[in-house]
């Protein structure tokens, strides 16, 4: 059977790795440990969530909720992995910032820092715009698979190297809508 058909299992057949009330519990979490962060660090701005395509959708309107002071967001779209489980390495900005963030403070959002290449380029091409400081806040972090020497000031949780869907987290565009996170299984059946 050739293998260039996904399989794609009922997530329901899926190991959860992180329930919802796990989830919500550490986004309530960094939501207060951002807060206290910026708290009287006004820039006359609110904080400027920027989260990336389309996987952190989900993580970053359920942290700017828990975020107490004002904040708002934009978005970029990078392409990286495209149907592939891993990344091809290379990186290309699909949809850039809608507003200036020169002078304010701001936090890339990601759904998952892992070999940390897209990060690096986001936030390198972030440092351009000049923001009074940046930050990274990731969803789940997964360090054994780091290429480059990136760190996230924020993460939810450390994970094991499994690939992971649910939660804004897709396998070809499938299963971001599943509310937990679960570990997508390495032999699916059908491969």
């Amino acid at each position: 059977m050739p293998t260039s058909t996904p399989a794609f299992p009922p997530a329901s057949q899926m190991d959860i790795l992180f329930s919802t009330d796990q989830i919500a519990k550490r986004v309530a979490e960094i939501g207060r440990e951002i807060t206290a962060d910026y708290e009287g660090q006004s820039t006359g701005h609110p904080l400027v969530l920027i989260g990336v395509l389309k996987g952190a959708a989900i993580f970053l309107s359920d942290l700017a909720r828990a975020i107490s002071i004002d904040n708002t967001f934009d978005f970029v779209a990078v392409s990286s992995y495209g149907r592939a489980r891993v990344s091809s390495g290379a990186v290309k900005l699909i949809k850039d910032i809608d507003n200036p963030i020169e002078g304010k403070h701001v936090i890339l959002v990601e759904d998952i820092l892992d070999t940390g290449l897209t990060l690096s380029y986001l936030r390198g091409l972030m440092l351009q715009h000049k923001p009074a400081s940046l930050k990274i806040a990731t969803c789940l972090d997964k360090p054994e698979r780091r290429l480059v020497p990136i760190e996230a000031d924020y993460a939810c949780f450390k994970i094991p190297n499994k690939f992971v869907i649910g939660y804004g987290m897709d396998y070809a565009e499938r299963y971001r809508g599943v509310e937990d996170i679960r570990i997508f299984p390495e032999n699916p059946p059908g491969h």
